[in-house]
């Protein structure tokens, strides 16, 4: 590619980075960092008129062809408390057009994973989640708006982001958060608290058990507190990764081996709102 090919595409990809921060912020301002729903999260809490028992949660991921790391299959799925049973999953196969451009995930993966929401809210199904973990971050995020975030704000739907790697914002720093967890194992502490240098509250550290060397990193994503989220998150825990999300890995992984000899150009039908750098 000559000089000036070069110069043209570098211009287009930071045209589209400089629109996509403006619908990051646009969409920021929708955000609700609260409890902002009816259920409780126990049968023991009394309840009061209109609220309801937490039942449903919800998990997405996507998985990526070895070969093809464009080809993808995103999945939903629903599990009811307090047994951890899945009761509800879908799938979606597609090739992306939109590249991966750290702190712009959403801008590839959201697309898919609201259509399959929408699905199930079309349908009207009994197991839509009433809280959605996603494999991603919500506020723990450069401009503190994450896929998890992205995704609830469009959907309208409580949302939790769980990362397994911690961003580096704010001063914070992934090996001294698992120094200050190993530090407190001899106290039976399960989370730290995720403060940047300006004070902001992020996120949490959590180790599901006190022999977990790796945490994982929960941030509100949209219409709940951060002590809300991490109270899900602890009842969905058997292993390191909340069970929501580690099953919405394991059936897209096993969805997209099954399917991955299969022609991809049937099955890779571009979302209409993905628009390409």
């Amino acid at each position: 590619m000559d000089s000036e090919g070069a110069s043209s595409e570098s211009s287009s990809s930071g045209d589209q980075l400089e629109k996509w921060t403006e619908e990051q912020d646009e969409l920021k301002k929708k955000l609700i960092a609260y409890d902002d729903f009816t259920w409780k999260l126990s049968s023991s809490t009394e309840l009061s008129q209109g609220s309801e028992i937490l039942k449903y949660v919800g998990g997405v991921d996507m998985s990526f062809c070895k070969e093809d790391s464009s080809v993808a299959c995103a999945c939903l799925v629903v599990l009811e408390l307090p047994s951890l049973r899945v009761v509800h999953h879908d799938f979606s196969l597609l090739r992306l057009h939109v590249p991966y451009v750290p702190g712009f995930l959403a801008f590839r993966e959201a697309p898919v994973l609201l259509q399959i929401l929408q699905k199930m809210r079309d349908e009207k199904h009994p197991f839509y989640p009433q809280v959605l973990m996603v494999d991603g971050n919500g506020i723990l995020h450069p401009r503190g708006f994450g896929l998890a975030c992205h995704l609830g704000v469009l959907a309208h739907l409580p949302t939790i982001g769980v990362g397994k790697n911690l961003h580096h914002v704010d001063g914070l720093n992934q090996s001294e958060v698992k120094q200050s967890l190993q530090l407190q194992i001899n106290e039976h502490e399960q989370t730290i608290t995720l403060v940047g240098n300006s004070g902001i509250t992020w996120g949490v550290g959590f180790r599901p058990t006190l022999s977990s060397l790796k945490p994982i990193y929960v941030s509100v994503g949209h219409r709940i507190s951060l002590d809300s989220a991490v109270e899900v998150v602890k009842i969905t825990c058997k292993y390191r990764v909340p069970e929501p999300i580690r099953q919405a890995d394991i059936r897209s992984r096993a969805y997209l081996q099954k399917h991955q000899t299969e022609s991809f150009k049937e099955l890779a039908v571009r979302p209409p709102d993905q628009t390409e750098p």
